[in-house]
């Protein structure tokens, strides 16, 4: 049973034979706001039986409920007996002036770093909060999810935070990362450029350090376990924000090859949760040989 003291439980649905239950805590990471959470726990999970921990981190103007909604993760998940967390995409309510004013930047678009600009550090540090916070969470609650085995993924700038998560992470916390449309190169497009010169102190050069795929892949030695899938058709790519040609080459020339680092062109295919959900078993497949 999870503590009531640490979440509040906002709903239950069974699903695939598992559960997706709506958590709702007040989150020290994110300065003190409420902040709330979707996780799936599949049917073989049992406090004798802990199952693994998949994150998703989903993309702009998302919340905790877009992926579980419309990704079609839960029956793979529930198969290979893999829990899902679906965090939120930002702080909510914070009321720093100007958060809300454009639909790629605040709320919504917190894209998974820790803010070093006076104006947004108490608030907006989604990478503490998915990294630390919510593990620290669950396990305090008691539910039936085994930390110790943990791997991530994401879409577009979710794609961006589970790459830089993974790469970036100096205890290996989590065993494969994989992403559909994600944001590769983001020192070097115009959603990057805008997050990070607004949430950094130090703008894209603070970035290159931990916040950028193609930057962290290329000092990366040991070896990594990364799938990424994007859409020829989609908008974003096409209008280079995307840029997962500049990671491939990155990894290539830090020597990782196709047996660590797959970047899969699917023909046709958008932005959208069609494609997301076209290609979920293969990202729950993939990761589940890890976990």
């Amino acid at each position: 049973m999870a503590n009531t003291e640490i979440l509040e439980i906002l709903s239950t649905n069974k699903v695939s034979g598992g559960e997706l239950r709506k958590y709702k805590f007040k989150s020290a990471a994110l300065g003190g706001l409420e902040s709330n959470f979707n996780l799936f726990v599949p049917p073989q999970a049992s406090n004798t039986s802990k199952a693994p921990l998949l994150v998703y981190l989903a993309g702009l103007t998302c919340t905790e409920d877009n992926g579980a909604q419309k990704g079609g993760f839960f029956s793979p998940a529930s198969a290979k007996g893999i829990a899902l967390l679906f965090p939120d995409t930002s702080p909510r309510g914070a009321g720093i002036d100007g958060e809300d004013a454009d639909w790629d930047f605040g709320t919504g678009a917190g894209f998974y770093l820790n803010a070093t600009s006076p104006k947004f550090a108490k608030n907006y540090n989604m990478m503490t909060h998915v990294t630390l916070e919510l593990p620290q969470v669950i396990a305090a609650a008691g539910l039936p999810i085994d930390l110790a085995r943990q791997s991530i993924f994401g879409h577009s700038m979710g794609g961006h935070g589970a790459l830089t998560l993974y790469l970036a992470s100096k205890t290996n916390q989590y065993r494969s990362v994989s992403a559909f449309s994600p944001i590769c190169n983001p020192i070097n497009c115009p959603w990057g450029q805008k997050a990070f010169d607004g949430y950094l102190q130090g703008g894209v050069k603070e970035a290159a350090d931990q916040y950028d795929a193609t930057e962290l892949i290329k000092k990366q030695a040991d070896p990594v376990h990364v799938l990424i899938d994007y859409g020829t058709g989609d908008n974003f790519y096409k209008q280079g924000q995307l840029l997962p040609e500049n990671f491939l080459q990155a990894a290539r020339d830090a020597r990782h090859d196709e047996r660590q680092v797959q970047v899969r062109s699917q023909e046709g295919y958008d932005h959208s949760y069609y494609f997301i959900s076209t290609f979920a078993a293969d990202h729950i497949n993939f990761h589940a040989e890890f976990l």
